[in-house]
């Protein structure tokens, strides 16, 4: 144990610290999507059952010492692929299919060392099993885990904070050749034992103990399962709050904890317990879902984490007491690694394709129910006698959660369109049809509304929504020195409403990411189409397209980036600020919008206006229902202190806060959530 203990332990620890690593580098890349995140937990799933399969069949087709020296020609070979720093040339152009560049990014920088390493865990655990027949292996795949949960939860709160991404890079590379070492001396061992009789013995129990084929599929269905919540609850916490490695980490965490529970010995998995727990969690998800319930951040974390460790903690108790003899490990967690991997190609893949709306999450939940009673020998669906209350409250909690995500507001409120694809949904809303004051389309993006517009001919071209008059963007546009032929840019094009500024010789330049939300734009909302100033949309990944231009000498810039309800966060660092005043005129203004339920963008805004030596002011717009008006958080941010000393700007302005100096300074490389999250 001694021996296969460290390489076992090093090869889950390094495997784990690598997945936020690149997830951070490429993250800035393709938008800041929950999908960028979603996309990496696929590749990872698919290398991961790749790197299985190869364990499973040089264990069972080779000789050891023929496994020996393939495995460490491969291990060598992965190190000539250090390092693992994406090159730049991998950035997106224009609107590439992101899913797919993403995969061949990830395939091309990581793809060998990470197929190697997750072989690591199965293929040690076998070759323990030949080298030491009378000792149990499972206790590696314990520790195995043990090892990866301590690389997701060192990564945020000591690896991130303390050192820049290349320096994590080094690190990570210099760690891979120690892992080599350890690796090579188990090799060693495997060479030097005599494992003939072992085999023998081994290849009399195989023929005894073959599985039934239910047992395999439940190998496939359970963590298949799990797989999708895991990659649901990500979706939705990074969806609600923001992109950043630790939404991703926290999830991954509990999936990694409850195999760790569940695999190192059978007593910790008391099924009653869990399935209560399971079934308890479920109702929570259902009632906040169907009658939205409004919770903090920290509410919303704790609930979605407390439902996806129930369902980890059933899903995997339950594969572990259909675990087979150590003579089929290999097999077994191929199997294992199959279900992760389609549910992997299901979250990410499949799903965006076949619905349009976030379905997964409770349409796994049901999932996970359905296998557990599979599962269950005495459950009614087994013919069993016993168990039947469980049964049938499982069933009807899971139907009860998968209409919960059906529940869409009120009489008044009609869902005209929805539209999915990588970067999120999109639901455009026809509201009040019946009073004509107030008829209205409105567009929402995951939680968030993102926009409207009032059908009434009178309120049809007035700025609305986050863009009123008296708002951030309102104020910078109206009180500019210069009233004609203005270049106006702005950043996220929602449903076109700053347009409703535009007069014939202005220029407004919109970048967008989201193909679909310049469709909606065009095609159910007509400020584009009415505007007339000259419109160009751009489309791509703001930063990227502007760090590939020109400098566009804007007189005002517009940043109005969302995903639901949080800003980007590369859009909100020193690089990305240095890039926008590139674009900027010395005399130019930014507004940006930073309204937020669960983050104190604020502070991280005006920390960077004194590290740029920017003049800001802080707008804070109020709700008007009638005129379609909503509350907003606006920061103008200028290098002319005039623009910001006008009467009507002074006016609108609420008095800085005091305590912004403890919120750290953001760079593309130090990122600190936890000091801006409101609690």
């Amino acid at each position: 144990m001694l021996i296969f203990a460290p390489a076992v332990f090093l090869g889950a620890f390094l495997l784990f610290q690598v997945q936020p690593l690149i997830g951070k580098y490429i993250l800035p890349w393709f938008g800041g999507s929950p999908e960028v995140w979603t996309t990496c937990m696929l590749f990872f799933q698919v290398f991961l059952l790749g790197g299985y399969a190869y364990a499973h069949f040089i264990a069972r087709y080779l000789k050891p010492r023929t496994q020996a020296v393939v495995h460490v020609v491969f291990i060598v070979a992965a190190l000539a692929m250090l390092p693992i720093i994406p090159s730049a040339g991998w950035k997106p152009q224009g609107a590439d299919l992101p899913t797919l560049r993403i995969l061949l990014l990830l395939s091309a920088c990581i793809g060998l060392p990470y197929f190697v390493l997750s072989a690591t865990g199965p293929l040690m655990q076998n070759w323990f099993h030949r080298t030491n027949p009378t000792a149990s292996p499972y206790r590696l795949y314990s520790l195995s885990n043990a090892g990866s949960l301590l690389a997701l939860i060192s990564y945020p709160f000591l690896i991130e904070p303390a050192f820049s991404r290349a320096t994590q890079a080094n690190i990570w590379s210099w760690s891979l050749g120690a892992f080599a070492i350890f690796a090579g001396v188990c090799a060693v061992r495997l060479w030097k034992s005599n494992p003939l009789k072992n085999r023998q013995m081994s290849e009399a129990n195989l023929s005894k103990q073959s599985p039934k084929l239910g047992t395999r599929l439940l190998w496939l269905a359970l963590p298949a399962g799990a797989s999708v919540e895991l990659l649901a609850v990500t979706n939705k916490i990074c969806q609600d709050v923001a992109v950043i490695p630790f939404l991703w980490i926290l999830p991954l965490c509990i999936y990694l904890l409850s195999f760790i529970i569940c695999f190192h010995h059978e007593r910790w998995y008391v099924r009653p317990v869990f399935l209560g727990v399971f079934i308890l969690s479920i109702i929570a998800v259902a009632f906040v879902r169907a009658w939205n319930v409004d919770l903090s951040v920290i509410q919303q974390i704790v609930m979605y984490s407390a439902v996806l460790f129930a369902c980890c903690m059933v899903c995997h108790g339950e594969l572990y007491r259909l675990r087979p003899a150590p003579q089929r490990l290999t097999g077994y967690y191929l199997m294992i690694a199959t279900g992760g991997a389609i549910g992997g190609v299901f979250v990410a893949v499949i799903a965006p394709l076949v619905f349009n709306t976030y379905l997964e999450l409770h349409l796994g939940l049901l999932a996970c129910c359905l296998f557990v009673l599979l599962a269950d020998e005495k459950s009614v669906l087994r013919r069993g006698s016993r168990r039947w209350v469980w049964t049938g409250l499982i069933v009807a909690v899971g139907v009860v959660a998968v209409f919960a995500e059906g529940h869409r507001g009120d009489a008044n409120k009609i869902a005209v369109s929805n539209t999915r694809n990588f970067f999120g949904v999109l639901t455009v809303w026809e509201n009040d049809r019946a009073d004509p004051a107030m008829h209205r389309y409105v567009l929402q993006h995951g939680t968030t509304f993102h926009g409207l517009q009032f059908v009434d001919p009178g309120k049809h071209s007035q700025p609305v929504a986050y863009f009123g008059k008296n708002s951030g963007a309102g104020l910078a546009i109206r009180f500019f020195r210069r009233k004609e032929n203005r270049h106006i840019g702005v950043v996220g094009l929602g449903v076109g409403t700053i347009a409703a500024y535009g007069k014939k010789g202005d220029r407004i330049r919109f970048y967008e990411i989201n193909p679909d939300v310049e469709r909606i734009a065009r095609t159910r909302f007509s400020y584009l189409n009415d505007c007339q100033a000259d419109v160009d949309v751009i489309m791509g990944d703001a930063r990227l397209s502007m760090e590939a231009e020109p400098a566009q000498n804007f007189d005002l810039l517009i940043l109005d980036a969302f995903s639901s309800d949080a800003v980007p966060v590369h859009l909100l660092t020193v690089e990305a600020f240095e890039i926008f005043l590139r674009h900027l005129k010395s005399d130019g203004v930014i507004a940006m919008h930073v309204s937020t339920v669960h983050l104190d963008l604020q502070s991280v805004i005006w920390k960077m206006a004194r590290h740029l030596n920017l003049k800001t002011a802080w707008i804070q717009n109020d709700e008007d229902e009638a005129e379609g008006i909503f509350a907003s958080d606006w920061i103008i941010l200028t290098r002319d202190g005039s623009f910001i000393n006008q009467k009507a700007i002074q006016a609108s302005a609420t008095a800085p806060r005091s305590d912004f100096d403890r919120i750290d300074l953001w760079t593309d490389e130090h990122i600190n959530l936890f000091q801006i999250l409101k609690r």
